[in-house]
């Protein structure tokens, strides 16, 4: 079985540009504390240090948070970039705590609630996480890594959706700008 380390070593899962809706979204919010989840080599983590974002960006992998905090020297941005394993339950999202969460290209269904809860009210959640997809031209996937159309609108029921789309190009993915109410 192949580990993120060594996917990264390889050059796997490097890509340096944020998703364009990603972009668009940010560019609407006031620069504060972030939280990025299941950052990998930072894309978007780097993205909004750029702009002004004090960054927490979390992964598994040593190997991309190493790639990471190097493109954060080359860039001259400081991120607070942090190795620990979300699954077993190594960094706790502190509630209330960001101005803004996202997490692209994972899930991790018993996380949603923690995230929901650190965003401060009036915050931002990002999301944009692979679907469940069965086109024939489309490689399988473990279904527990995906999500079921509509899923992602629901897990931020009550909050006001800026932004929502589900589908292609290439495999289906769900996309999600959401604001939690103000008190």
């Amino acid at each position: 079985m192949t580990t993120w380390d060594e996917r990264y070593r390889r050059g796997e899962n490097v890509d340096k540009d944020p998703l364009p809706f990603f972009v668009s979204a940010v560019e609407e919010l006031e620069p504060g504390r972030a939280l990025d989840v299941a950052c990998g080599a930072g894309r978007h983590s780097l993205c909004l240090a750029e702009r002004g974002w004090r960054v927490t960006a979390v992964d598994q992998s040593r190997v991309a948070i190493d790639i990471l905090e190097g493109r954060a020297r080359e860039r001259a941005v400081v991120i607070d970039a942090r190795v620990a394993n979300l699954e077993r339950g190594q960094f706790e999202i502190a509630s209330g705590a960001f101005d803004l969460i996202c997490v692209t290209c994972y899930l991790q269904r018993d996380l949603f609630p923690g995230i929901r809860a650190g965003v401060r009210p009036g915050g931002t959640v990002i999301a944009a996480i692979l679907l469940v997809d069965e086109s024939p031209d489309i490689k399988p996937m473990n279904p527990a890594f995906l999500l079921k159309p509509g899923e992602l609108r629901e897990e931020f029921a009550g909050w006001e959706v800026r932004h929502y789309f589900e589908g292609g190009p290439g495999r289906a993915v769900a996309e999600i700008v959401a604001r939690r109410p103000a008190l």
